[in-house]
């Protein structure tokens, strides 16, 4: 049966047990090539599209819609369409009686850990093996968690770090200044204690300034960089949802500025917003997000320019951009020239709506497509 490929229930962040399909995308004798989107996937967190891993004829649906199925579980069995089909019975059933028993290997998470960077405690969460390294960079008020449906295709053939910037996830609240100067040492301190000398290095909103920054003052260290969504570029900013984020102190008072973050709206999950309440409930926090809030804006206008930055770094450099993005408009891409990926119906989380369109991006600046 070596030819037989499982399409798995992957584990999309440190948390995710279990998840419920939704919706098959695609159909037994369907052809199916690397990167095609095959199921709808709902966690606890916010639902996403599966991607093929493997070409081939899917050959047989083992998990239904509607059913729960443990991380690791087989869902679905790919193979060429010369496998006899006894044999993809045979498979079938062996992963049937899988998952009604229960007795599902659980595929390989992110592994967590941290390190000390200037006196602050960096949280990380680090997947997939290989020559090249990958650090993915979160936005304002994010954390590593948000890259959960990027992490895993680009763990395929490079080590991908997910990072909690200082003020976020697990670091330490302290920002400091919170300028730009603070987020970019901290990166260039994971880098070092991490022993990394080159990195590719993926960063949103915020975050894609901060990579910026730290190509700029760093250049031999950062083989290519993917700005998702950036902050520092362009003249357009919605000020109203930063503050809002920011001062915000219950879920109610949360929740409508969260749905400016999707071109789809329903996307702003309750789960979401129960999440990032927790978080801003953590001491220090407040303090953090309005120290940075005095970075992001200048009144009601971008506080950060970063195309000086960018200027001087001659390194591969792709941008992806929702075209519905209501935080950080696409118009503000038009610095950026023809470099840009315009993703459609995607908005401000480009990463988690499109995360299809994140990949092809870093991958094309790793020089793999």
């Amino acid at each position: 049966m070596a030819e037989i490929s499982k399409v798995i229930m992957p584990k999309w962040g440190l948390s995710m047990a279990s998840g419920k399909i939704t919706e098959w995308i695609v159909a037994e004798g369907d052809v199916i090539g690397d990167g095609d989107d095959l199921a709808e996937i709902d966690t606890d967190k916010i639902a996403g599209v599966l991607e093929a891993s493997d070409e081939g004829v899917l050959r047989r649906v083992v998990a239904e819609v509607g059913e729960d199925v443990p991380v690791g579980g087989t869902i679905a069995l790919i193979a060429p369409a010369s496998v006899p089909d006894e044999e993809i019975e045979a498979a079938a059933r062996v992963a049937r009686e899988e998952l009604d028993s229960g007795a599902v290997e659980e595929a390989a998470g992110p592994e967590a850990g941290t390190v000390e960077v200037d006196g602050r405690t960096l949280s990380y969460a680090t997947l997939g093996e290989g020559a090249d390294q990958v650090v993915l960079v979160h936005g304002y008020g994010g954390d590593k968690n948000s890259w959960l449906f990027v992490q895993e295709p680009l763990s395929e053939n490079a080590v991908v770090h997910a990072l909690d910037l200082p003020g976020h996830g697990e670091s330490t609240k302290d920002v400091g200044d919170g300028s730009v100067d603070v987020l970019a040492a901290a990166v260039l301190g994971f880098l070092r204690e991490k022993g990394i000398e080159r990195a590719h290095l993926v960063g949103h909103s915020l975050g894609g300034a901060v990579v910026t920054a730290v190509a700029a003052k760093e250049p031999a260290r950062v083989a290519s960089l993917t700005l998702v969504a950036p902050a520092g570029y362009g003249t357009e900013i919605n000020a109203g949802y930063l503050r809002g984020f920011a001062a915000a102190k219950s879920r109610r008072e949360l929740k409508p500025h969260l749905g400016d973050l999707f071109a789809d709206p329903a996307q702003a999950t309750r789960q979401l917003a129960d999440d990032l309440m927790k978080y801003k409930r953590l001491d220090g926090v407040d303090q953090a997000l309005d120290a940075l809030l005095g970075t992001l804006l200048d009144g009601d206008s971008p506080g950060i320019d970063a195309r000086p930055w960018l200027s001087g770094v001659d390194t591969p450099v792709e941008v992806v951009w929702g075209t519905r993005d209501a935080v950080l408009p696409v118009a503000n891409a038009a610095v950026l020239g023809e470099r840009v990926r315009r993703v459609a119906d995607a908005g401000h989380m480009v990463h988690l709506e499109k995360p299809g369109a994140v990949v092809d991006a870093v991958k094309a600046a790793k020089g793999g497509g």
